[in-house]
């Protein structure tokens, strides 16, 4: 797993670049990548990659 996280509202396709480059490098072994933000949804980026909100790390 692999995680990033942005000070914004918004993550836009490009906000997942290194995750991509990550799972391009580790192929099989990358389970999943999340970026982190301000945002309120959990919005999904494609195979394995996903946006969620800070705040749900605390309920």
């Amino acid at each position: 797993m692999a995680i990033e996280v942005k000070a914004s509202t918004t993550v836009k396709a490009g906000d997942f670049r290194s995750l991509q480059a990550l799972a391009e490098a580790r192929e099989n072994r990358f389970a999943f990548g999340v970026v982190l933000a301000d945002g309120a949804d959990v919005v999904p980026f494609g195979d394995r990659l996903a946006a969620i909100p800070l705040s749900s790390l605390w309920g």
